[in-house]
């Protein structure tokens, strides 16, 4: 089971587990790649300019105030930059924002300080989710991320998350996963993510919600579906929801 959390002293993202995430990550690495060659080659423009124009070099300096060329060349190759990065982003964008068609849907809920979770396609039943305190915490549980009731879902399923609050702003957000979305009281927004491999995956509410908006975690339990199917029959029997009319409907 991989898990999906920050470590210490690490750099960059956490491992990507789906595909957005993927995407997001690629283009990270690209657009660091062409801020460095800005950074670069400003710079050599810079130390040129030192050593060329310096005053020893220079007694009588050139009273050269425009030139054509130059005007244009750094007007255009901006412009060029902009375009080569703002394709990449145009179809990053298309991928978080289009929902596929859904395998499961999930419904969010943002409450003072905790989430609240329904399962509409089994029944409605529903949970809340919230931090498991210091003093509870079970080997292996991280501090300030692990929940008393996680959220479950199928590896490589297309998951639907439909997410609201009933008194605040807030965020649901899984780094791992690639996916943030507000949380607002009165709409209803909607995001979605695919996990491409089994492990726990840790996020956190990402809108500051009031004073223990630092106590508001968010944990996916990524398994197999056949695991997953038999998570939902105990949520069902737990819930008193027959499993046999659900299916039938």
């Amino acid at each position: 089971m991989s898990e999906g959390i920050a470590h210490n002293w690490q750099l960059g993202f956490q491992a990507a587990a789906s595909p957005v995430m993927e995407r997001i990550d690629g283009f990270h690495d690209f657009l660091l790649v062409v801020i460095t060659c800005i950074c670069v080659f400003v710079l050599a423009l810079l130390a040129y300019c030192v050593v060329r124009f310096r005053e020893s070099a220079n007694p009588t300096p050139s009273t050269t105030s425009h030139n054509n060329v130059l005007e244009v060349v750094w007007i255009v190759i901006p412009i060029l930059i902009l375009a080569v990065i703002a394709l990449p982003s145009l179809r990053l964008h298309y991928l978080e924002v289009e929902i596929p068609p859904a395998d499961l849907t999930i419904k969010a809920i943002g409450h003072q300080w905790y989430w609240e979770y329904e399962y509409p396609d089994h029944g409605n039943f529903g949970f809340d989710a919230l931090m498991v305190e210091d003093e509870d915490l079970q080997p292996g549980q991280p501090r300030l991320l692990a929940t008393d009731a996680p959220v479950v879902v199928p590896v490589n399923a297309t998951v639907r998350v439909l997410v609201t609050a009933s008194d605040v702003l807030h965020s649901w957000a899984v780094p791992a996963l690639g996916v943030k979305m507000d949380a607002v009281p009165g709409r209803l927004n909607e995001t979605w993510f695919q996990a491409n491999r089994t492990g726990i995956f840790y996020g956190q509410c990402s809108e500051l919600c009031g004073v223990r908006h630092a106590f508001m975690p968010i944990e996916i339990h990524v398994v197999e579906q056949g695991d997953f199917e038999r998570w939902i029959r105990q949520q069902q029997q737990q819930a008193g929801i027959d499993p046999a009319r659900e299916d039938a409907s």
